[in-house]
Protein backbone atom coordinates (compact mmCIF):
# COMPACT_ATOMS: atom_id res chain seq x y z
CA UNK A 1 0.00 0.00 0.00
CA UNK A 2 1.25 3.47 -0.82
CA UNK A 3 0.46 6.20 2.06
CA UNK A 4 -0.57 9.95 0.64
CA UNK A 5 0.10 12.93 2.79
CA UNK A 6 -2.33 15.14 4.63
CA UNK A 7 -1.75 17.39 1.37
CA UNK A 8 -3.77 15.20 -0.65
CA UNK A 9 -6.54 13.61 1.02
CA UNK A 10 -8.81 13.75 -1.98
CA UNK A 11 -6.18 11.90 -3.91
CA UNK A 12 -6.51 8.18 -3.66
CA UNK A 13 -7.07 4.75 -6.13
CA UNK A 14 -8.98 1.59 -5.56
CA UNK A 15 -7.83 -1.22 -8.09
CA UNK A 16 -9.16 -4.46 -8.44
CA UNK A 17 -6.78 -7.05 -9.03
CA UNK A 18 -7.69 -10.71 -9.37
CA UNK A 19 -10.14 -13.07 -7.95
CA UNK A 20 -8.09 -14.33 -4.84
CA UNK A 21 -7.86 -18.83 -5.58
CA UNK A 22 -7.48 -19.02 -1.92
CA UNK A 23 -9.92 -20.06 0.84
CA UNK A 24 -13.73 -18.61 1.27
CA UNK A 25 -14.54 -16.49 3.99
CA UNK A 26 -16.12 -18.30 6.88
CA UNK A 27 -19.77 -17.07 7.85
CA UNK A 28 -18.58 -17.40 11.32
CA UNK A 29 -16.29 -14.66 11.60
CA UNK A 30 -19.66 -13.05 11.74
CA UNK A 31 -20.22 -14.67 15.23
CA UNK A 32 -21.70 -13.66 18.43
CA UNK A 33 -21.39 -14.20 22.25
CA UNK A 34 -23.76 -14.41 25.39
CA UNK A 35 -22.47 -14.29 28.62
CA UNK A 36 -24.88 -15.32 31.60
CA UNK A 37 -24.97 -13.37 34.28
CA UNK A 38 -23.58 -10.19 32.49
CA UNK A 39 -25.21 -6.80 32.01
CA UNK A 40 -28.51 -7.96 31.05
CA UNK A 41 -27.48 -10.20 28.28
CA UNK A 42 -29.88 -13.08 29.24
CA UNK A 43 -32.18 -11.75 31.75
CA UNK A 44 -33.53 -8.80 30.66
CA UNK A 45 -32.06 -9.29 27.29
CA UNK A 46 -33.25 -12.72 25.31
CA UNK A 47 -34.78 -13.94 28.53
CA UNK A 48 -37.59 -12.27 30.62
CA UNK A 49 -40.55 -14.07 32.08
CA UNK A 50 -43.37 -12.83 32.57
CA UNK A 51 -42.53 -9.57 30.18
CA UNK A 52 -45.69 -9.21 27.41
CA UNK A 53 -42.80 -9.33 25.02
CA UNK A 54 -41.96 -12.64 25.31
CA UNK A 55 -43.09 -16.23 24.84
CA UNK A 56 -45.85 -17.50 26.92
CA UNK A 57 -45.88 -21.21 25.54
CA UNK A 58 -45.02 -24.47 27.61
CA UNK A 59 -41.67 -25.12 25.66
CA UNK A 60 -38.30 -24.25 26.80
CA UNK A 61 -38.98 -20.42 24.81
CA UNK A 62 -41.01 -19.87 27.27
CA UNK A 63 -39.48 -16.00 28.84
CA UNK A 64 -37.55 -15.57 25.41
CA UNK A 65 -38.33 -12.03 24.31
CA UNK A 66 -39.99 -12.40 20.74
CA UNK A 67 -38.95 -8.79 19.55
CA UNK A 68 -35.22 -9.93 20.31
CA UNK A 69 -36.10 -13.45 18.35
CA UNK A 70 -37.20 -11.03 15.22
CA UNK A 71 -33.96 -8.82 15.35
CA UNK A 72 -31.92 -11.78 15.15
CA UNK A 73 -34.00 -13.12 12.47
CA UNK A 74 -33.59 -10.40 10.54
CA UNK A 75 -30.43 -10.40 10.54
CA UNK A 76 -29.12 -13.93 10.58
CA UNK A 77 -26.84 -15.09 13.20
CA UNK A 78 -24.16 -17.78 12.18
CA UNK A 79 -23.25 -18.78 15.31
CA UNK A 80 -23.44 -17.79 19.10
CA UNK A 81 -21.57 -18.56 21.95
CA UNK A 82 -22.57 -19.53 25.72
CA UNK A 83 -22.70 -19.17 28.48
CA UNK A 84 -19.22 -17.21 28.30
CA UNK A 85 -16.82 -15.59 28.77
CA UNK A 86 -15.49 -15.60 32.46
CA UNK A 87 -18.75 -16.70 32.94
CA UNK A 88 -17.72 -20.41 31.94
CA UNK A 89 -14.94 -20.96 34.53
CA UNK A 90 -17.14 -21.79 37.20
CA UNK A 91 -20.40 -22.55 35.69
CA UNK A 92 -22.41 -25.64 36.54
CA UNK A 93 -24.22 -26.58 33.50
CA UNK A 94 -26.64 -29.17 35.32
CA UNK A 95 -27.51 -26.56 37.93
CA UNK A 96 -29.48 -25.23 34.91
CA UNK A 97 -31.62 -28.19 33.81
CA UNK A 98 -34.68 -29.55 35.46
CA UNK A 99 -38.09 -27.69 36.41
CA UNK A 100 -37.07 -24.26 36.75
CA UNK A 101 -38.42 -23.60 39.91
CA UNK A 102 -36.67 -26.47 41.19
CA UNK A 103 -33.30 -25.26 39.69
CA UNK A 104 -30.57 -23.73 42.03
CA UNK A 105 -30.14 -19.89 42.62
CA UNK A 106 -26.64 -19.76 43.13
CA UNK A 107 -23.51 -17.17 43.61
CA UNK A 108 -21.72 -16.45 40.00
CA UNK A 109 -18.19 -15.83 41.61
CA UNK A 110 -17.08 -14.36 37.43
CA UNK A 111 -19.13 -11.41 37.72
CA UNK A 112 -19.89 -10.88 41.72
CA UNK A 113 -23.76 -11.67 40.88
CA UNK A 114 -26.47 -14.04 41.74
CA UNK A 115 -27.53 -16.77 38.68
CA UNK A 116 -31.07 -17.93 38.68
CA UNK A 117 -30.24 -20.79 36.16
CA UNK A 118 -33.67 -20.50 34.81
CA UNK A 119 -32.01 -20.07 31.19
CA UNK A 120 -30.12 -23.12 30.84
CA UNK A 121 -29.06 -25.22 27.78
CA UNK A 122 -32.25 -26.32 27.00
CA UNK A 123 -33.46 -22.76 26.88
CA UNK A 124 -30.04 -21.52 24.68
CA UNK A 125 -30.86 -25.08 22.00
CA UNK A 126 -34.40 -23.39 21.81
CA UNK A 127 -33.53 -19.99 21.14
CA UNK A 128 -30.87 -20.92 18.69
CA UNK A 129 -33.47 -23.01 17.00
CA UNK A 130 -36.06 -19.76 17.29
CA UNK A 131 -33.49 -17.45 15.69
CA UNK A 132 -31.75 -20.42 12.96
CA UNK A 133 -27.84 -19.97 14.48
CA UNK A 134 -25.25 -22.33 14.93
CA UNK A 135 -24.70 -23.29 19.06
CA UNK A 136 -21.20 -22.94 19.91
CA UNK A 137 -21.27 -24.33 23.79
CA UNK A 138 -18.25 -23.10 25.95
CA UNK A 139 -17.27 -25.67 28.99
CA UNK A 140 -14.63 -24.67 32.15
CA UNK A 141 -12.35 -27.35 31.03
CA UNK A 142 -12.15 -28.45 35.15
CA UNK A 143 -13.93 -31.37 34.98
CA UNK A 144 -13.60 -34.05 32.11
CA UNK A 145 -16.63 -36.19 32.78
CA UNK A 146 -18.90 -32.59 33.27
CA UNK A 147 -18.39 -32.37 30.17
CA UNK A 148 -19.02 -35.44 28.48
CA UNK A 149 -22.05 -35.55 30.09
CA UNK A 150 -22.86 -32.22 28.89
CA UNK A 151 -22.28 -33.52 25.22
CA UNK A 152 -24.13 -36.45 26.67
CA UNK A 153 -27.39 -34.24 27.29
CA UNK A 154 -27.29 -32.46 23.96
CA UNK A 155 -25.84 -34.77 21.40
CA UNK A 156 -26.42 -38.39 22.41
CA UNK A 157 -29.42 -40.34 21.03
CA UNK A 158 -29.67 -43.21 23.37
CA UNK A 159 -31.73 -43.84 26.49
CA UNK A 160 -29.38 -42.47 29.15
CA UNK A 161 -29.99 -40.49 32.74
CA UNK A 162 -29.00 -37.41 30.78
CA UNK A 163 -31.01 -37.82 27.02
CA UNK A 164 -34.25 -38.63 29.88
CA UNK A 165 -33.23 -35.27 31.37
CA UNK A 166 -33.18 -33.47 27.58
CA UNK A 167 -36.19 -35.01 27.09
CA UNK A 168 -37.88 -33.92 30.16
CA UNK A 169 -36.67 -30.49 29.49
CA UNK A 170 -38.45 -29.85 26.19
CA UNK A 171 -35.83 -31.05 23.81
CA UNK A 172 -37.09 -34.97 22.85
CA UNK A 173 -34.50 -35.42 20.26
CA UNK A 174 -30.80 -34.93 20.42
CA UNK A 175 -29.95 -31.30 19.24
CA UNK A 176 -25.89 -31.94 18.09
CA UNK A 177 -23.72 -29.29 19.08
CA UNK A 178 -20.86 -28.79 16.98
CA UNK A 179 -18.87 -26.65 18.44
CA UNK A 180 -17.21 -26.74 21.93
CA UNK A 181 -14.95 -24.78 23.92
CA UNK A 182 -12.56 -26.25 26.53
CA UNK A 183 -12.00 -23.37 28.84
CA UNK A 184 -11.98 -19.70 29.01
CA UNK A 185 -8.51 -17.55 28.88
CA UNK A 186 -6.78 -20.31 31.90
CA UNK A 187 -3.84 -18.08 31.79
CA UNK A 188 -5.76 -15.51 33.79
CA UNK A 189 -5.88 -14.60 37.60
CA UNK A 190 -9.32 -14.17 36.63
CA UNK A 191 -10.87 -17.55 35.97
CA UNK A 192 -11.20 -20.72 38.17
CA UNK A 193 -9.11 -22.86 37.66
CA UNK A 194 -6.34 -21.00 36.18
CA UNK A 195 -3.53 -23.24 35.23
CA UNK A 196 -0.36 -23.29 33.73
CA UNK A 197 0.22 -24.15 30.01
CA UNK A 198 1.53 -27.36 30.62
CA UNK A 199 -1.22 -28.29 32.93
CA UNK A 200 -3.80 -26.92 30.50
CA UNK A 201 -2.53 -29.07 27.77
CA UNK A 202 -3.08 -32.19 29.72
CA UNK A 203 -6.77 -31.50 30.98
CA UNK A 204 -7.50 -30.32 27.12
CA UNK A 205 -5.60 -33.17 25.17
CA UNK A 206 -8.10 -35.97 28.04
CA UNK A 207 -11.48 -33.40 27.51
CA UNK A 208 -10.89 -33.84 24.00
CA UNK A 209 -10.79 -37.53 24.07
CA UNK A 210 -13.30 -38.50 26.12
CA UNK A 211 -15.86 -35.60 24.35
CA UNK A 212 -15.51 -37.29 21.18
CA UNK A 213 -16.08 -40.92 22.29
CA UNK A 214 -19.84 -39.50 23.19
CA UNK A 215 -19.28 -38.23 19.47
CA UNK A 216 -16.59 -37.98 16.66
CA UNK A 217 -17.67 -35.03 14.73
CA UNK A 218 -17.84 -32.01 17.05
CA UNK A 219 -15.26 -29.64 16.77
CA UNK A 220 -13.28 -28.44 19.55
CA UNK A 221 -11.44 -25.00 20.35
CA UNK A 222 -8.38 -24.53 22.78
CA UNK A 223 -7.97 -21.83 24.77
CA UNK A 224 -4.65 -20.16 22.63
CA UNK A 225 -3.50 -16.44 23.31
CA UNK A 226 -1.48 -13.88 21.20
CA UNK A 227 1.45 -14.34 23.79
CA UNK A 228 4.55 -16.20 21.74
CA UNK A 229 5.33 -18.20 24.96
CA UNK A 230 1.40 -19.75 25.48
CA UNK A 231 1.82 -20.45 21.62
CA UNK A 232 4.68 -22.45 21.49
CA UNK A 233 3.97 -25.04 24.66
CA UNK A 234 -0.41 -25.69 23.42
CA UNK A 235 0.07 -25.53 20.12
CA UNK A 236 2.98 -28.29 19.33
CA UNK A 237 1.07 -30.44 21.96
CA UNK A 238 -3.11 -30.06 21.12
CA UNK A 239 -2.94 -28.99 16.83
CA UNK A 240 -3.45 -32.32 15.79
CA UNK A 241 -6.44 -32.76 17.60
CA UNK A 242 -7.98 -29.57 17.96
CA UNK A 243 -9.86 -27.53 15.32
CA UNK A 244 -9.63 -24.11 16.19
CA UNK A 245 -7.51 -21.79 18.62
CA UNK A 246 -8.87 -18.80 20.76
CA UNK A 247 -7.55 -14.92 20.35
CA UNK A 248 -9.14 -12.30 22.48
CA UNK A 249 -8.61 -9.18 21.01
CA UNK A 250 -10.22 -5.66 22.55
CA UNK A 251 -9.75 -1.75 21.96
CA UNK A 252 -10.34 1.22 23.72
CA UNK A 253 -12.18 4.33 23.25
CA UNK A 254 -12.23 7.34 25.61
CA UNK A 255 -14.97 9.54 24.02
CA UNK A 256 -16.94 9.45 26.92
CA UNK A 257 -14.00 11.97 28.30
CA UNK A 258 -12.57 13.27 25.39
CA UNK A 259 -15.09 13.35 22.44
CA UNK A 260 -12.39 15.00 19.92
CA UNK A 261 -11.29 14.42 16.45
CA UNK A 262 -8.19 12.75 18.14
CA UNK A 263 -9.64 10.41 20.22
CA UNK A 264 -11.97 9.60 16.92
CA UNK A 265 -8.71 8.84 14.97
CA UNK A 266 -7.46 6.51 17.97
CA UNK A 267 -10.83 4.27 17.72
CA UNK A 268 -10.81 3.63 13.79
CA UNK A 269 -6.91 3.20 13.74
CA UNK A 270 -7.19 0.28 16.12
CA UNK A 271 -8.43 -2.84 13.62
CA UNK A 272 -4.67 -2.51 12.79
CA UNK A 273 -3.45 -3.34 15.80
CA UNK A 274 -6.00 -6.36 15.77
CA UNK A 275 -4.89 -7.29 12.48
CA UNK A 276 -1.02 -7.24 13.57
CA UNK A 277 -1.61 -9.39 16.40
CA UNK A 278 -3.51 -11.97 14.13
CA UNK A 279 -0.91 -12.14 11.63
CA UNK A 280 1.69 -12.62 13.85
CA UNK A 281 -0.26 -15.56 15.73
CA UNK A 282 -0.75 -17.02 12.81
CA UNK A 283 2.62 -16.98 11.61
CA UNK A 284 3.46 -18.18 15.23
CA UNK A 285 0.95 -21.31 15.11
CA UNK A 286 1.47 -22.21 11.50
CA UNK A 287 5.68 -22.53 12.00
CA UNK A 288 4.86 -24.62 15.34
CA UNK A 289 2.65 -26.54 13.22
CA UNK A 290 5.08 -27.20 10.44
CA UNK A 291 7.72 -27.62 12.86
CA UNK A 292 6.15 -30.63 14.48
CA UNK A 293 5.07 -32.19 11.19
CA UNK A 294 1.32 -31.42 12.21
CA UNK A 295 -0.54 -31.93 9.31
CA UNK A 296 -4.28 -31.06 10.80
CA UNK A 297 -5.95 -28.05 9.31
CA UNK A 298 -6.61 -25.87 12.29
CA UNK A 299 -7.97 -22.10 12.34
CA UNK A 300 -8.49 -18.69 14.78
CA UNK A 301 -10.89 -18.11 16.61
CA UNK A 302 -11.71 -14.86 17.80
CA UNK A 303 -14.38 -15.47 20.04
CA UNK A 304 -14.09 -12.76 21.73
CA UNK A 305 -13.84 -8.82 20.57
CA UNK A 306 -15.15 -5.30 20.76
CA UNK A 307 -14.01 -1.84 21.76
CA UNK A 308 -14.72 -1.11 25.35
CA UNK A 309 -15.97 2.21 26.66
CA UNK A 310 -13.55 3.54 29.65
CA UNK A 311 -14.34 6.26 32.01
CA UNK A 312 -13.14 7.44 35.29
CA UNK A 313 -14.03 5.11 38.12
CA UNK A 314 -14.82 7.97 40.12
CA UNK A 315 -17.39 8.39 38.01
CA UNK A 316 -21.40 6.86 39.51
CA UNK A 317 -21.63 3.24 38.35
CA UNK A 318 -23.58 3.21 34.72
CA UNK A 319 -26.73 2.10 34.72
CA UNK A 320 -29.03 0.85 31.64
CA UNK A 321 -31.42 4.27 30.54
CA UNK A 322 -34.54 4.20 29.53
CA UNK A 323 -33.23 5.57 25.84
CA UNK A 324 -31.49 2.65 25.22
CA UNK A 325 -28.21 4.59 26.95
CA UNK A 326 -26.97 5.04 29.91
CA UNK A 327 -29.34 6.33 32.67
CA UNK A 328 -28.51 10.09 33.07
CA UNK A 329 -26.10 10.77 36.60
CA UNK A 330 -24.01 13.03 38.16
CA UNK A 331 -20.68 12.90 36.71
CA UNK A 332 -17.34 15.49 36.77
CA UNK A 333 -16.46 17.28 33.82
CA UNK A 334 -15.15 14.80 31.16
CA UNK A 335 -11.23 14.65 31.83
CA UNK A 336 -8.82 11.48 31.31
CA UNK A 337 -8.26 8.76 33.76
CA UNK A 338 -5.41 9.02 35.87
CA UNK A 339 -3.11 6.70 37.30
CA UNK A 340 -4.75 7.32 40.69
CA UNK A 341 -7.93 7.41 39.76
CA UNK A 342 -8.63 4.45 38.02
CA UNK A 343 -11.18 3.34 35.06
CA UNK A 344 -14.15 1.66 34.74
CA UNK A 345 -15.68 -0.20 31.79
CA UNK A 346 -19.25 1.53 30.68
CA UNK A 347 -21.28 -1.76 29.83
CA UNK A 348 -24.55 0.44 28.89
CA UNK A 349 -22.73 3.17 26.98
CA UNK A 350 -24.23 2.88 22.96
CA UNK A 351 -22.63 2.17 19.92
CA UNK A 352 -21.27 4.97 17.84
CA UNK A 353 -20.90 6.09 14.70
CA UNK A 354 -16.50 5.94 15.36
CA UNK A 355 -17.59 2.35 16.87
CA UNK A 356 -19.10 1.83 13.83
CA UNK A 357 -16.26 2.50 11.44
CA UNK A 358 -14.09 0.73 14.17
CA UNK A 359 -16.31 -3.07 13.84
CA UNK A 360 -15.90 -2.22 10.08
CA UNK A 361 -12.56 -2.04 10.17
CA UNK A 362 -12.28 -5.14 11.98
CA UNK A 363 -14.38 -7.01 8.95
CA UNK A 364 -12.02 -6.05 6.16
CA UNK A 365 -9.07 -7.28 8.63
CA UNK A 366 -10.96 -9.93 8.72
CA UNK A 367 -11.81 -10.64 5.07
CA UNK A 368 -8.08 -10.30 4.70
CA UNK A 369 -6.90 -12.85 7.58
CA UNK A 370 -9.12 -15.59 6.03
CA UNK A 371 -6.61 -16.12 3.77
CA UNK A 372 -3.78 -16.58 6.01
CA UNK A 373 -2.05 -19.77 6.08
CA UNK A 374 -3.77 -20.57 9.82
CA UNK A 375 -6.89 -18.44 8.63
CA UNK A 376 -9.24 -16.41 11.11
CA UNK A 377 -12.34 -18.86 10.74
CA UNK A 378 -14.58 -17.57 13.26
CA UNK A 379 -15.25 -14.29 15.56
CA UNK A 380 -17.37 -13.89 17.93
CA UNK A 381 -18.44 -10.54 19.05
CA UNK A 382 -19.13 -9.19 22.83
CA UNK A 383 -22.29 -8.82 23.04
CA UNK A 384 -25.04 -9.58 20.94
CA UNK A 385 -27.37 -7.94 23.41
CA UNK A 386 -27.04 -5.17 25.79
CA UNK A 387 -23.61 -4.77 27.13
CA UNK A 388 -22.32 -2.74 24.19
CA UNK A 389 -24.12 -4.90 22.05
CA UNK A 390 -25.90 -4.59 18.61
CA UNK A 391 -29.21 -4.82 20.46
CA UNK A 392 -29.97 -2.64 23.11
CA UNK A 393 -33.25 -4.40 25.25
CA UNK A 394 -35.13 -2.42 27.71
CA UNK A 395 -38.65 -3.75 29.20
CA UNK A 396 -40.79 -1.62 26.61
CA UNK A 397 -38.54 -2.78 23.41
CA UNK A 398 -35.71 -2.73 21.66
CA UNK A 399 -33.24 -0.34 19.54
CA UNK A 400 -30.87 -2.07 16.90
CA UNK A 401 -27.01 -0.22 17.59
CA UNK A 402 -25.25 1.42 14.62
CA UNK A 403 -23.42 -2.33 14.99
CA UNK A 404 -26.51 -3.72 13.71
CA UNK A 405 -26.21 -2.06 10.19
CA UNK A 406 -22.56 -2.50 10.11
CA UNK A 407 -22.90 -6.45 10.39
CA UNK A 408 -25.84 -6.14 8.15
CA UNK A 409 -23.79 -4.79 5.50
CA UNK A 410 -20.95 -7.21 5.76
CA UNK A 411 -22.78 -10.19 6.25
CA UNK A 412 -25.85 -10.15 4.63
CA UNK A 413 -24.81 -8.07 1.26
CA UNK A 414 -21.19 -9.05 0.19
CA UNK A 415 -20.04 -12.22 -1.00
CA UNK A 416 -17.64 -14.98 1.11
CA UNK A 417 -15.21 -14.76 -2.41
CA UNK A 418 -12.05 -12.39 -1.59
CA UNK A 419 -11.02 -10.03 -4.54
CA UNK A 420 -7.74 -8.71 -4.67
CA UNK A 421 -7.13 -5.04 -4.19
CA UNK A 422 -4.81 -2.39 -4.16
CA UNK A 423 -5.17 0.90 -2.36
CA UNK A 424 -3.42 3.99 -2.63
CA UNK A 425 -4.57 6.12 0.22
CA UNK A 426 -4.17 9.63 1.68
CA UNK A 427 -2.91 8.98 5.16
CA UNK A 428 -1.73 10.09 8.52
CA UNK A 429 0.13 9.43 11.39
CA UNK A 430 -2.09 8.42 14.67
CA UNK A 431 -0.98 6.81 18.34
CA UNK A 432 -1.97 3.29 18.22
CA UNK A 433 -3.62 1.76 20.86
CA UNK A 434 -2.32 -1.75 21.61
CA UNK A 435 -5.43 -3.35 22.82
CA UNK A 436 -7.79 -2.78 26.11
CA UNK A 437 -4.78 -2.58 28.69
CA UNK A 438 -4.32 0.43 30.75
CA UNK A 439 -0.81 1.12 32.36
CA UNK A 440 -0.88 1.36 36.02
CA UNK A 441 1.81 4.06 36.67
CA UNK A 442 0.22 5.94 33.87
CA UNK A 443 -3.52 5.64 33.40
CA UNK A 444 -3.32 5.47 29.97
CA UNK A 445 -3.61 2.85 26.66
CA UNK A 446 -0.29 1.32 25.85
CA UNK A 447 0.49 3.17 21.88
CA UNK A 448 2.67 2.97 19.33
CA UNK A 449 3.17 5.65 16.44
CA UNK A 450 1.75 4.49 13.38
CA UNK A 451 0.68 5.55 9.73
CA UNK A 452 -3.21 5.36 9.13
CA UNK A 453 -4.44 5.15 5.74
CA UNK A 454 -7.84 7.08 5.61
CA UNK A 455 -9.95 4.84 3.35
CA UNK A 456 -9.72 0.88 3.45
CA UNK A 457 -10.79 -0.90 1.18
CA UNK A 458 -12.29 -4.76 0.93
CA UNK A 459 -13.67 -6.43 -1.83
CA UNK A 460 -15.88 -9.83 -2.41
CA UNK A 461 -17.54 -11.58 -5.93
CA UNK A 462 -20.90 -13.17 -5.34
CA UNK A 463 -21.09 -17.02 -5.92
CA UNK A 464 -22.78 -16.72 -9.24
CA UNK A 465 -20.35 -14.54 -10.49
CA UNK A 466 -22.95 -11.72 -11.45
CA UNK A 467 -21.76 -9.02 -8.79
CA UNK A 468 -19.01 -7.28 -7.52
CA UNK A 469 -19.19 -5.55 -3.96
CA UNK A 470 -16.46 -2.96 -2.75
CA UNK A 471 -16.62 -1.48 0.97
CA UNK A 472 -15.02 1.48 1.50
CA UNK A 473 -14.23 3.26 4.97
CA UNK A 474 -13.26 6.44 4.99
CA UNK A 475 -11.90 7.10 8.29
CA UNK A 476 -11.16 11.20 8.13
CA UNK A 477 -13.04 13.01 10.53
CA UNK A 478 -13.81 15.73 8.37
CA UNK A 479 -13.27 15.11 4.66
CA UNK A 480 -14.57 13.51 1.79
CA UNK A 481 -11.85 11.48 -0.47
CA UNK A 482 -12.41 11.19 -4.35
CA UNK A 483 -10.73 7.75 -5.57
CA UNK A 484 -10.15 6.76 -8.72
CA UNK A 485 -11.85 3.52 -9.53
CA UNK A 486 -9.41 0.43 -11.22
CA UNK A 487 -11.70 -2.15 -12.28
CA UNK A 488 -9.39 -4.52 -13.96
CA UNK A 489 -11.03 -4.40 -17.36
CA UNK A 490 -14.64 -4.50 -15.91
CA UNK A 491 -16.32 -2.20 -17.96
CA UNK A 492 -19.10 -0.12 -16.16
CA UNK A 493 -20.87 2.81 -15.94
CA UNK A 494 -23.12 2.59 -12.38
CA UNK A 495 -22.76 0.61 -9.01
CA UNK A 496 -25.86 0.44 -6.68
CA UNK A 497 -24.49 2.06 -3.17
CA UNK A 498 -25.56 1.67 0.21
CA UNK A 499 -23.67 3.81 3.16
CA UNK A 500 -23.43 4.30 6.62
CA UNK A 501 -22.66 7.50 8.97
CA UNK A 502 -22.73 9.54 5.50
CA UNK A 503 -24.34 13.12 6.50
CA UNK A 504 -23.82 12.56 10.27
CA UNK A 505 -22.21 15.38 12.04
CA UNK A 506 -21.79 14.10 15.09
CA UNK A 507 -18.70 11.49 15.59
CA UNK A 508 -20.00 10.09 18.50
CA UNK A 509 -23.61 9.42 17.65
CA UNK A 510 -25.84 6.88 18.18
CA UNK A 511 -29.07 5.20 18.00
CA UNK A 512 -32.00 5.67 20.81
CA UNK A 513 -35.28 4.94 21.59
CA UNK A 514 -36.31 8.37 20.52
CA UNK A 515 -33.99 8.64 17.49
CA UNK A 516 -33.03 4.46 16.26
CA UNK A 517 -32.14 5.73 12.92
CA UNK A 518 -29.33 8.14 13.41
CA UNK A 519 -26.96 5.79 12.26
CA UNK A 520 -28.52 3.26 9.81
CA UNK A 521 -27.77 1.12 6.86
CA UNK A 522 -28.89 3.78 3.95
CA UNK A 523 -31.32 2.08 0.73
CA UNK A 524 -29.39 1.27 -2.34
CA UNK A 525 -29.42 3.76 -4.91
CA UNK A 526 -27.76 3.92 -8.71
CA UNK A 527 -24.83 6.27 -8.76
CA UNK A 528 -22.86 7.13 -12.34
CA UNK A 529 -19.28 5.97 -12.48
CA UNK A 530 -18.69 5.97 -15.57
CA UNK A 531 -15.90 8.53 -15.25
CA UNK A 532 -13.94 5.98 -13.28
CA UNK A 533 -14.36 8.16 -9.77
CA UNK A 534 -16.26 8.16 -6.70
CA UNK A 535 -16.17 10.19 -3.66
CA UNK A 536 -16.29 9.05 -0.02
CA UNK A 537 -17.57 10.71 2.06
CA UNK A 538 -15.86 12.00 5.61
CA UNK A 539 -16.72 9.56 8.68
CA UNK A 540 -18.28 6.43 6.44
CA UNK A 541 -18.72 2.99 5.64
CA UNK A 542 -19.69 2.88 1.75
CA UNK A 543 -20.88 -0.47 -0.15
CA UNK A 544 -20.78 -0.52 -3.62
CA UNK A 545 -21.84 -3.11 -5.75
CA UNK A 546 -21.27 -3.59 -9.36
CA UNK A 547 -22.87 -5.86 -11.71
CA UNK A 548 -20.41 -7.86 -14.33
Amino acid sequence: MEHGTENNRNAARISIESIVDGKRIDDHIFGHFLESAFFQNIEGGVFDEGSALSDSGDTPLNGCRLDVIEACRELGLPIVRWPGGNFTSPYRWMDGVGPRDERPRTLELAWGSEESNRFGTAEFLAWCDAVGTTPYLGHSGRSVDDAVRWVEYTNYAGDTTMTRQRKADGIPEPRPVKYWGIGNEVWGPWQMGQRSAAQYVIDAREHARFMRLVDGDIKLIAVGWEKESWLEEVVPALGGIIDYFSIHLYGVSLHRMQPTEAEFDRIVAQPMYFEQTLQDASEVISRLLAENHITRRVGIAMDEWNIRHLEPASWPEPLPGDDGGVAPREIEAPDAPTAASGVQVNRYSQRTLADALFYAGVFHVLHRTSQLDVPVTMANTVNLVNANGLISVRPNGLVRAATFHVWDLYQNRMGRRPVDVRLDSPASTVELRLGAEILRASGAARTRPAMMSYLDVTATLSDDDRFLQIAVINRSARDAITAQLGLGGISASQATMSQIGAGVDDLFAWNSFDAPDTISLSAPITVDISAGTHEFPAHSITLLEIAL
